[in-house]
C-alpha cells in the first residue's frame, strides 16, 4: 500500500466530513422535531424587530397599539428571542401560508388569546398587504380571512372553557360541563387557554355561583376550581378530538407583572415606564403554581397537546406590557403591547408547525 494508504485515508475522511457538514445543514430547521426547547433562552437586542409596524394593521384592537396610544420609548420592539440551545427561525409568513393553505386554526380562550390572534393577523397581513382579506365578528366568534390561501383564522371567546349558565339562581360557573364545544369541531388546529379570569373577585367575577360535582357553592379554593375545569377540558379533547385531522395546543400561562420584588424591584413597581426586559439573575421568581396544574393536566391526557410553555420568556419581559397607555384608565400589566410578545409566541408556534410533516 505504501505512500497510497495515507492518501486513501484522507480522501475517506474529507467524505466523511463532507457528509457529516451536510447533515447538520439539513438537520438544523428541523430542531423542534428533534426535541429542542424553544422556551429557554433570552432577549437579544435587534434592530430588524418589529415584524410589523401596527400603522399598517388597520384591524389592530386600540388597546394593544401601545404606539398610538403615546408610549414614547421604542427599546421594547427591538428585542428577538434566543433559545439556548438552538435556532429559533425567523417568521416567513408565506412559507406558514403554505401550511395552512385551505386550512381553518381556532384560538379560544380569553383576551391573551385575542393577544395572540391579533399578533399573528398582524403578522400575515404585514405579507400580504394587498389582500382582499376579510374580518368578521359576529356574537363571541371573531374570523379573520385570507382568499389567497383560503386560510381562516378564528378566535372564540370563552374565559373558562367550561360552561357558564344562567339560571334561577343566578349565574352559574360549572366545572364539570361543556356544552358549548360543539362549536370547536371541524377544525384542523386548536389552541386552547384559560387562566386569566380564574382569580377575579367582586364586579370583576363575571358568576355568582359555582358548581362542582353535582354541588353549587357560592365558591370554592380557586385552583382547585381551575384543576377541575381543565380536566373537564381534557376530557372533552380525549373524547372529541380527531388527532388525524386535528391538532392541539394549550397556549400557556401568561404572567403579570404588578409586583415588583418578582424581578428585584419594590412591590409597588409595576410594568409602568420599565422599557428593558428582565434577565434570569433579576427575576428569580418561580413558574406560578398554576403552571403546574396545566402541565400535570396534558400529562395525563390521552391525546397529544402541544404547550407552548410561554410563561418563562413572557415573565422576563416586564417592559412589554400596555401598562398606562391602552387609550384607556388604568394600568394594565396583564395584556402586550403590539407589535410585541406575542408575536415571539407566534414565531414559536410557526416553527413548530412547519418542523411537522403535513
Amino acid at each position: 500500500m505504501g505512500d497510497g494508504f495515507p492518501r486513501f485515508c484522507w480522501i475517506v475522511l474529507s467524505w466523511i466530513l463532507i457528509v457529516s457538514i451536510h447533515q447538520v445543514q439539513l438537520s438544523e430547521p428541523q430542531a423542534a422535531a428533534a426535541g429542542c426547547d424553544y422556551f429557554q433562552g433570552s432577549w437579544v437586542f435587534d434592530k430588524t424587530y418589529p415584524l410589523y409596524n401596527t400603522t399598517d394593521c388597520p384591524f389592530i384592537e386600540k388597546e394593544f397599539d401601545c404606539q398610538a396610544n403615546g408610549r414614547p420609548d421604542q427599546l421594547y420592539l427591538k428585542y428577538r428571542w434566543k433559545p439556548t440551545d438552538c435556532m429559533l427561525p425567523r417568521f416567513n409568513a408565506k412559507d406558514l401560508l403554505r401550511k395552512l393553505k385551505g386550512k381553518k386554526m381556532m384560538f379560544i380562550g380569553d383576551s391573551l388569546s385575542l393577544n395572540q390572534w391579533q399578533s399573528l393577523t398582524c403578522m400575515l397581513h404585514a405579507f400580504l398587504p394587498q389582500s382582499n382579506y376579510t374580518v368578521h365578528r359576529e356574537g363571541n366568534l371573531s374570523t379573520f380571512y385570507l382568499p389567497e390561501y383560503e386560510v381562516s383564522l378564528m378566535l372564540s371567546r370563552n374565559a373558562f372553557l367550561v360552561d357558564i349558565v344562567q339560571e334561577k339562581i343566578g349565574t352559574v360557573l360549572k366545572l364539570d360541563y361543556i356544552k358549548n364545544g360543539e362549536s370547536w369541531k371541524g377544525y384542523d388546529f386548536l389552541i386552547f387557554n384559560t387562566w386569566h379570569w380564574w382569580l377575579h373577585t367582586g364586579r370583576k367575577q363575571p358568576w355568582d355561583f359555582i358548581e362542582s360535582r353535582g354541588k353549587v357553592k357560592k365558591d370554592m379554593d380557586r385552583m382547585a376550581a381551575y384543576r377541575e375545569a381543565l380536566r373537564t377540558w381534557s376530557k372533552w379533547v380525549d373524547s372529541n378530538v380527531n388527532t388525524t385531522t386535528t391538532q392541539v395546543f394549550f397556549q400557556g400561562i401568561s404572567p403579570t407583572h404588578f409586583n415588583g420584588k418578582e424581578w428585584n424591584g419594590t412591590k409597588s413597581t409595576t410594568c409602568t415606564h420599565q422599557i428593558r426586559p428582565a434577565t434570569d439573575l433579576t427575576y428569580e421568581s418561580d413558574p406560578p403554581p398554576e403552571v403546574t396544574i396545566v402541565k400535570e393536566v396534558l400529562k395525563n391526557m390521552s391525546t397529544p397537546v402541544v404547550l407552548l410553555d410561554i410563561t418563562r420568556l413572557s415573565q422576563l419581559r416586564k417592559d412589554g406590557h400596555p401598562s398606562i397607555y391602552t387609550g384607556l384608565k388604568g394600568n394594565d400589566c396583564s395584556h402586550w403591547c403590539l407589535a410585541g410578545v406575542p408575536d415571539t409566541w407566534n414565531e414559536i408556534l410557526y416553527a413548530i408547525l412547519t418542523s411537522r410533516k403535513t
